[in-house]
């Protein structure tokens, strides 16, 4: 499929493991050089040398986004290897949280900080460069989640729950600049760390551990 990705410059953030690496490798596929981000230096390795391997191009930028200077510092990171980012991926996030029963002002505003502010301050920080050539491409990655929520987890799925609202914000900000603004809420993707966590609850509840019995559990628990 040619989705006119050649030669574009991308950033997935949190793209070092997960659904952030697969991200950046579908995007490599298709001839996009990959800014694959980590929160700090030494953690991208793996991922960069998969896209390599494959035939990709793929830099290591670095940066804790949960805070202004480390949003900061990935921006001096991306300009130290690319004069732009023609997409960006907001893909970092953390499924934290607690329960009704435990959550407090703290925990809320933590799983809001990681799982929104942390998008809205790299977003922030890209826009204008994005204004200035005319193109642009931004992704928030929310959660099915959000219109769906569990009952445990109430922080996290509040705050994914505000990614839509923002991606709508933008794109009416933006209308008319040459960049779109779309918002993607997946279910549960098997990431190497998602199938190890759910094989421990399956071991923890005395289930059959094998992928194919942890699979028909972990869709009995979301249905």
């Amino acid at each position: 499929m040619e989705l006119g990705l050649d030669r574009r410059i991308a950033l997935v953030t949190g793209s070092w493991r997960g659904t952030g690496a697969g991200i950046a490798r579908a995007l490599a596929a298709e001839g996009a050089t990959v800014l694959v981000h980590g929160l700090e230096p030494g953690t991208t390795d793996e991922t960069v040398a998969s896209i390599a391997a494959a035939g990709g191009l793929a830099h290591v930028v670095h940066g804790d986004i949960r805070t202004d200077e480390g949003a900061a510092e990935l921006v001096a990171s991306v300009q130290a290897v690319t004069d732009r980012v023609d997409v960006l991926v907001n893909n970092y996030g953390v499924a934290d949280g607690t329960t009704w029963d435990t959550a407090d002002g703290a925990s809320w505003h933590a799983s809001y900080d990681t799982n929104v502010v942390s998008a809205v301050r790299v977003t922030d920080a890209l826009v204008p460069g994005m204004r200035a050539r005319g193109w642009g491409r931004i992704v928030f990655l929310a959660t099915v989640g959000a219109t769906r929520p569990g009952d445990r987890l109430p922080e996290y799925y509040a705050a994914k729950g505000a990614l839509p609202t923002i991606t709508v914000s933008l794109a009416k900000h933006l209308a008319g600049t040459g960049i779109t603004v779309n918002c993607v809420s997946p279910g549960v993707i098997a990431t190497p760390e998602m199938v190890e966590s759910f094989t421990r609850r399956a071991e923890s509840r005395g289930l059959a551990t094998d992928w194919a019995s942890v699979e028909r559990m972990v869709l009995g628990d979301v249905m």
